[in-house]
């Protein structure tokens, strides 16, 4: 799995159907993170963070947008 970097910059530059899809992508990665870490293969257990953190940094601008949509 390659790593990301997201900054909050990088992901408001992103459409909601790129921001979707990411997250559709980091869901997948968690679970199978979750999943090596269950079996004790996990090599970097640093990455689960990372993955939670842009996990939430998604859904947090995700959020900003439906508000902002819903005032217009």
């Amino acid at each position: 799995m390659a790593k990301t970097t997201n900054t909050m910059e990088d992901l408001r530059t992103k459409t909601d159907d790129q921001l979707a899809e990411q997250l559709v992508m980091l869901k997948k990665e968690q679970f199978n993170l979750r999943f090596q870490a269950a079996t004790n293969q996990l090599e970097g257990p640093a990455r689960v963070k990372e993955v939670r953190r842009a996990i939430a940094q998604i859904k947090t601008l995700q959020g900003e947008r439906a508000r902002e949509a819903a005032k217009a």
